[in-house]
């Protein structure tokens, strides 16, 4: 797929972090066969940092962090991983990166302490197993075997399997992707608990709100290139083109004229949403609509501003909505 970025939602270029970069990613490229999973991919991650791995699927971005964790050899490009390369020597990679890999599973009857054991003894320096089951709430379950826990406690020792090894920095891919929202509300704590620890946390997700949540920058990459990049707040504002709000009028004998509303100047567009009218206009277009309905002694049972999202930047981008995309 090939898309364009619209006039009104310029790309972001790629730049580095202010603090101590312990990522950096330059012209990465990767082929399978005559299909290119990342035609060109840099950017960089700052110490402490959530930053989100972005975009559709086949856009590159799992190939994109496999290569950082030396699980794929890139065709082309450098990566650095606390100054260590992860495409040459990965072995080194892996003392100081926990991966939580999409759809992960372990044999059904091994059980979570037995797990966190076992992984623990891969590493020269692991953290100690009793400390990640209390910090992710897992005391009850330590005793539990895999196939007996709930999606939501599969993720939660997912995160700590990806711990274990004590590690700098994360990578999580998909992490709640098939839970219940309580379940990824849950999730979503521990992974800022985890941030708080002193753990970089690199988040591939296509939930939008979990990336507004967590992220403190977000990269979104497009046919295996990056697109734009940003904190959530940055590219949501991008895609603004002008003040947008919803209001519910009274119901007066004789319903509002809405040429009334189109004649106003700074008023752009008008549409029935629902019981609602939606509004969008320039910076004063709020105060002049109400004071245009309060000249002719009509005041709004409710008035709701309309605030630009990330799903609104990443559909301006990408040309469709991440809820689209099959998990």
């Amino acid at each position: 797929m090939t898309t364009s970025t619209p006039a009104s939602m310029p790309t972001v270029t790629s730049s580095s972090p202010a603090t101590e970069t312990v990522v950096e990613v330059r012209g990465l490229h990767k082929t399978y066969g005559a299909t290119v999973a990342v035609a060109d991919v840099s950017f960089a991650v700052g110490r402490g940092e959530i930053v989100g791995i972005l975009g559709p699927n086949g856009a590159g971005k799992t190939t994109t962090v496999e290569s950082i964790a030396g699980l794929r050899t890139a065709d082309s490009g450098t990566v650095s991983v606390l100054g260590l390369d992860p495409q040459h020597d990965p072995a080194p990679v892996r003392e100081v990166l926990g991966v939580q890999l999409q759809e992960s599973r372990l044999p059904a009857k091994l059980r979570v302490a037995e797990a966190l054991r076992l992984y623990a003894s891969f590493y020269a320096h692991p953290k100690e197993p009793d400390e990640l089951i209390a910090l992710l709430g897992l005391a009850d379950k330590r005793d539990t075997a895999y196939e007996n826990l709930s999606g939501g406690q599969k993720q939660r020792l997912s995160i700590a399997l990806a711990l274990v090894g004590n590690p700098q920095i994360a990578i999580l891919d998909e992490l709640t992707t098939g839970l219940d929202p309580q379940a990824r509300r849950e999730t979503w704590d521990l992974i800022e608990a985890v941030r708080d620890s002193g753990v970089t946390i690199l988040l591939v997700t296509h939930f939008m709100d979990e990336a507004q949540r967590l992220c403190d920058r977000v990269i979104i990459i497009d046919d295996g290139e990056v697109i734009a990049e940003g904190t959530p707040t940055e590219l949501a504002g991008q895609g603004r083109t002008g003040v947008t709000f919803r209001m519910r009028l009274p119901q007066p004998p004789q319903p509002l004229d809405v040429t009334l509303l189109s004649d106003i100047p700074s008023v752009v567009s008008t549409r029935e949403v629902g019981t609602a009218l939606e509004i969008t206009g320039g910076p004063t277009v709020l105060p002049d609509v109400i004071i245009a309905l309060h000249s002719r002694g009509i005041v709004p049972d409710e008035v709701q501003t309309i605030s630009p999202s990330l799903e609104d930047a990443f559909v301006a981008l990408v040309g469709h909505s991440s809820q689209e995309i099959p998990a």
